[in-house]
C-alpha cells in the first residue's frame, strides 16, 4: 500500500493501537498478524489512535510512526486516512545508543473534533505537552529515554515521509 493516498493527498495509516488500549500492538510482517508487544503498566493507556504508515522506514528499520488525533478509538488493522499537522522530533536513548525517534502527528480526515485543525499550532499547548510527556513517561518505563528536541509543521512532517519512502524503497530487501 503506498503512503499517501493519491485522490486526496492525505496520509495513509494503519493503527497498530488503539487509543484508550493497554496493549501495544505490533504487526508482524512475516506472520502477517498482529501481535502484543507489551502491555502497559495499570492505568496507563494510549490517549489516541497509534498507527504506522505503510512504504515507509525510520532509522530504526521500522514504518514511521503517527499519532491520530480523533475523537473515538478505531481497531488494529484499520486504514485511516490522516492529515499530518506536524512532527514531534526526538532523539531516543536505549541501552547506550542514541538515534532518532520521530512522532509524527495527524488528525483523522474523518474526525469533526479536529476537521478545522491544520498545524501543530491550531492545539493547545497544553495538549502537546501531554503528548510529549506521554512519550517521555512510555519510553522511560521501557527502559529509555525520550528527549523532545523540537515541534514543527505539517511541511517538516510531509518531508519526513518523503524520506521515509525513500529509506524503504532503498533498503527493501534489508527488512
Amino acid at each position: 500500500m503506498p503512503a499517501w493516498d493519491t485522490e486526496t493527498g492525505n496520509v495513509n495509516v494503519i493503527v497498530d493501537t488503539p487509543k484508550g488500549s493497554a496493549i501495544k500492538f505490533k504487526y508482524d510482517t512475516f506472520k502477517s498478524i498482529y501481535t502484543i508487544s507489551h502491555l502497559l503498566p495499570p492505568g496507563t493507556v494510549f490517549p489516541f489512535d497509534f498507527g504506522s504508515i505503510p512504504s515507509t522506514r525510520a532509522e530504526d528499520g521500522d514504518p514511521l510512526d503517527v499519532l491520530i488525533l480523533m475523537e473515538q478509538p478505531s481497531f488494529a488493522g484499520c486504514l485511516v486516512q490522516v492529515r499530518l499537522i506536524g512532527v514531534l522530533e526526538a532523539k531516543q536513548t536505549q541501552e547506550g545508543q542514541t538515534q532518532r525517534n520521530d512522532r509524527l502527528i495527524g488528525v483523522s480526515v474523518a474526525s469533526r473534533v479536529y476537521e478545522t485543525t491544520r498545524t501543530l499550532e491550531d492545539l493547545p499547548q497544553r495538549r502537546l505537552a501531554e503528548i510529549e510527556h506521554y512519550f517521555v513517561s512510555y519510553n522511560k518505563e521501557r527502559g529509555r529515554k525520550f528527549r523532545p528536541i523540537g515541534r514543527f509543521g505539517p511541511a517538516r512532517a510531509r518531508a519526513l515521509v518523503r524520506k521515509g519512502e525513500k529509506y524503504y524503497r532503498d533498503n527493501q530487501d534489508r527488512h
